[in-house]
């Protein structure tokens, strides 16, 4: 199976090999055309003003929308802030709108803020306590009804599902856990 990865800008390669590990074929997306190759997309971390920027120059916001109706996303840091609805007065970013949460970009920080704590996460009723990598991370402040809290750091959601996506404020190819990538396209494709 192929999953796309957003190569505009970021750290896709890591995604690259977490998608090898679970045997999935990953293929670094370029061009809006290149999403009928592809049955799942991840938009990774990065600078999210550049890789919104990104997404209108290259022509993909409506193509990536449409993909979403059928298939499943991934956004992790920079990739949820493009997931979002973002409404905090952020002018650099338009969002895509595909998960029903409201974020503000950094909102653990700076760079030099960057950290690593363990955080649990809890699907079907079980809990698995994973290292979560913070790097000028986005803090969920709100979050609509229709969108599942799948963990969360300090009383904050850091990782939502809403249907088919998931969206992530922390990095967790970093920690080369795959649980998150396993939960986006094995159970969502098969």
């Amino acid at each position: 199976m192929k999953i796309g990865i957003l190569a505009l800008q970021g750290n896709y390669q890591k995604h690259c090999q977490i998608l090898s590990q679970l045997n999935f074929e990953p293929i670094l997306l370029r061009y809006p055309y290149q999403l009928e190759q592809v049955s799942g997309l991840i938009i990774p971390g990065g600078e999210s003003t550049t890789i919104s920027k990104l997404i209108h120059t290259a022509g993909f916001r409506q193509a990536i929308q449409s993909f979403a109706q059928q298939y499943p996303l991934l956004g992790t840091c920079a990739g949820l802030i493009m997931l979002s609805n973002l409404r905090q007065d952020d002018v650099g970013i338009n969002p895509l709108g595909l998960i029903n949460v409201n974020v503000t970009r950094n909102g653990y920080g700076r760079q030099l803020d960057s950290f690593i704590n363990n955080v649990t996460v809890t699907l079907n009723d079980k809990q698995q306590t994973i290292a979560a990598t913070f790097i000028r991370a986005p803090i969920i402040n709100d979050i609509g009804p229709d969108v599942e809290v799948l963990a969360s750091y300090n009383n904050k959601a850091v990782a939502v599902r809403q249907g088919l996506h998931i969206g992530l404020t922390f990095h967790p190819e970093l920690n080369d856990i795959t649980l998150f990538h396993q939960l986006a396209f094995e159970e969502k494709i098969n």
